[in-house]
């Protein structure tokens, strides 16, 4: 594929994620792809590479005889990702806090406000995915970053299914303690605290 097509394409998976994660498309819908191509002006064998990422983060999967389709619902599958978080993420904000700036610090506090002031789960989860992104940003490590990126979405497609239709507003004491230590450049504080609101999850 060109560079042109796979810019193409991760601009679909990217649209097509979003979709799957706020319920657009339910589990064990069929993607189409002559549909999906005719959506976004492009070829079939675009969209195919952008169903194949999807598949590889774990958001669709192939059936025999009826292509690609949403991934199902697994809970074994979603308490996996909630382990994975539990190991991962804390480690990454541990070599984050030292060499976070002022102005990722500042896109922290946006995103934490963000989630105080979401009026749907959706919205709130969407903030929530940008907080725990934003920081650990500072860690400098690609492959950790991407992977703790994936368990993101894949956590938020869950918790949008299991949630939205009982979601209240709320604030996030255990956000505003990590963004606290984030400004004291307190690592070990900050580390225990993302540690326990991990340990929440649900």
């Amino acid at each position: 594929m060109s560079d042109l097509q796979v810019k193409k394409s991760d601009d679909i998976a990217y649209k097509l994620s979003a979709r799957i994660v706020r319920g657009a498309f339910q589990p064990g819908e069929k993607l189409r792809q002559d549909l999906i191509a005719r959506e976004f002006g492009v070829s079939q064998v675009t969209v195919r590479e952008a169903l194949l990422n999807l598949a590889s983060q774990g958001l669709v999967t192939g059936l025999p005889r009826r292509g690609m389709c949403v991934a199902p619902m697994d809970q074994n599958a979603a308490q996996e990702v909630r382990v994975m978080r539990r190991a991962l993420e804390p480690v990454a904000l541990r070599y984050s806090v030292p060499n976070l700036t002022y102005a990722q610090i500042a896109q922290i506090e946006a995103s934490h406000e963000q989630c105080n002031e979401a009026e749907t789960a959706e919205d709130w989860e969407e903030a929530n995915q940008r907080f725990h992104m934003a920081v650990i940003a500072g860690c400098q490590m690609s492959r950790l970053i991407a992977e703790i990126r994936n368990l993101q979405l894949l956590y938020a497609w869950h918790f949008n299914k299991r949630h939205t239709a009982r979601w209240r507003k709320r604030d996030d004491p255990d956000h505003a303690a990590i963004l606290a230590a984030i400004k004291d450049r307190d690592t070990a504080r900050a580390h225990s605290v993302m540690q326990r609101h991990l340990n929440r999850l649900a």
